[in-house]
């Protein structure tokens, strides 16, 4: 039994049709506009604004899509354009946007009942509408321009859905079917609002501080740290507890605000290869391999960039453990990252990409290859010349000035093993949320973030804490951006105290943090 095709009306010899769409450019969802011109003649489909290997794949979808429609594309000669041409652009989100588009220029479809609306999705060779990553993005996107209806793959509807917590419900309809799609528009039938996504599910509990037997110095400094959103680098033998103590950092730092939520969500949804997400609620942790590319860290590899590990730990941390075995082009951005809080790749010629990556930096490092130095329970086994060589893997003035705080870390004696547990995770966490809370209303930001106009005016010394500063700053050679790194962290020390001013006391604390036989 043949195939009965829909019948197609020309009026005239050209017959057209459009309607906007998206693609996504970094973390972010960029508008495409789809084109569609037709008329009799010889049976082809040229899609301009396409890689070749894409324009293959997307006609065919489109073109088996349609005919399980019942929609035959013979004897048509049709040219599709994706706006702005030069834009690289993920062929999968537009497979609707032009299967629709053409079904308007057939007359299967009034051009109205696409005007003002925002399609994206990927369709299957049976008509089927599958889900694409960034719903979350799209769906911000049909928020900023205004669109009068999003319509997605059911999926990422339900990942769109989760803007309702933050922008409240707005017209966003969940599809399933390519004939569902065309049955909406036809009807201009009002979708039910798709449920959200769920919260993400409680994990294994989140590892305590006070399993951390000893390490007062250390926990002080990570409480700091996180109260503060200063970069910290630990450094101490093998089997010091250096990770184990950069683990806790993430349940010190205070829970992701709505807004944040879906920031993290929406990268993480860029990376999703499982089709199921949830609305994240953790702060990411993220620890790289030591043979990361810079485009591993970074991002912007391959035509459709993808995030890096910096933006992977956007709002949360990014550990770097063995930090001397990291390649210094793979570091290059993070200076970038803990400046600005995003970090720029150029993926295409002329055109550059910022990504978000605010994030905060905890690194770990041996003193020596074998990492024994310094270790009463092993001797060190590195000669003189391998050290120093191992020493100048690490550029002072590239690297270990970006760590706010650098504490060394030792073994943890058998005394210290049987001690009583320590401050609980939420008693720190506590002192660390009402000090950022003084630092949102004080400065919108972290201290760590502090502008030296701020530092001038928020971190002000008295007559003793002056003194302190000039001896320490003449006894040490401290740099002008040493002294403003210390200033800053005296000025979490105070929040952390509850103090209004900086005293002597909290400024004697933030300089121990400074590693002076480096002279940073």
């Amino acid at each position: 039994m043949s195939q009965r095709y829909l019948p197609i009306q020309l009026d005239g010899d050209i017959q057209r049709g459009s309607v906007n769409s998206a693609t996504l450019w970094g973390v972010e969802a960029r508008p495409v506009h789809v084109e569609v011109l037709l008329g009799p003649g010889p049976t082809r489909i040229e899609i301009l604004g396409l890689h070749a290997d894409a324009i293959r794949e997307s006609r065919e979808r489109v073109r088996a899509a349609l005919r399980s429609c019942g929609v035959d594309l013979t004897s048509l000669s049709i040219l599709i354009n994706l706006a702005p041409t030069d834009l690289p652009k993920d062929p999968s989100s537009l497979d609707l946007p032009i299967a629709l588009a053409l079904l308007a220029a057939l007359g299967h479809l009034p051009q109205t009942a696409l005007d003002g609306r925002l399609l994206c999705g990927e369709l299957g060779l049976d008509g089927s509408i599958r889900a694409i990553r960034g719903g979350l993005a799209f769906g911000e996107l049909a928020l900023n321009v205004g669109s009068r209806e999003l319509l997605l793959p059911a999926a990422s509807a339900a990942e769109a859905a989760a803007l309702r917590a933050v922008a409240g419900e707005f017209p966003l309809a969940p599809l399933g079917t390519l004939s569902q799609a065309l049955y909406h528009l036809r009807e201009d039938h009002t979708a039910s609002w798709p449920p959200a996504i769920p919260p993400q599910k409680a994990h294994d509990r989140l590892p305590d501080l006070s399993e951390v037997r000893g390490q007062e110095v250390a926990k002080r400094a990570l409480e700091v740290a996180a109260a503060g959103g200063h970069s910290l680098l630990l450094q101490g033998p093998r089997g010091s507890g250096r990770t184990m103590l950069a683990r806790r950092l993430p349940g010190l730092l205070p829970p992701l605000t709505p807004l944040e939520a879906i920031e993290v969500t929406k990268i993480a949804s860029l990376v999703s290869s499982s089709g199921t997400l949830c609305l994240v609620n953790q702060r990411p942790f993220r620890s790289p391999h030591t043979g990361t590319s810079l485009a591993g860290m970074a991002g912007g590899k391959g035509s459709i960039p993808h995030p890096g590990e910096a933006t992977l730990a956007h709002e949360g941390v990014l550990y770097l453990d063995d930090l001397p075995e990291f390649r210094r082009e793979t570091l290059s951005p993070l200076r970038q990252a803990l400046r600005e809080g995003t970090v720029t790749v150029f993926p295409s010629r002329g055109r550059r990409m910022h990504l978000p990556a605010r994030f905060t930096l905890v690194a770990a490092m041996t003193p020596c290859a074998c990492g024994h130095l310094g270790d009463p329970r092993y001797p060190c086994t590195c000669s003189p010349r391998f050290l120093e060589r191992y020493r100048g893997r690490l550029d002072e003035s590239f690297l270990l000035d970006c760590f706010d705080l650098q504490i060394e870390v030792s073994p943890v004696n058998p005394q210290d093993q049987r001690s009583a547990p320590g401050e609980s995770t939420a008693a720190v966490a506590r002192r660390v949320v009402a000090a950022r809370a003084v630092q949102a209303c004080r400065s919108s930001g972290s201290n760590a973030s502090m502008s030296d106009e701020q530092v001038s005016r928020f971190c002000a010394l008295d007559p003793a804490g002056r003194s302190l500063l000039a001896a320490a700053s003449e006894r040490f050679g401290l740099s002008a951006g040493a002294i403003g790194r210390i200033l800053r962290v005296a000025r979490t020390i105070a929040d952390l105290a509850g103090a209004e001013a900086i005293r002597a006391a909290h400024l004697a604390e933030a300089i121990q943090y400074r590693p002076f036989k480096q002279h940073v």
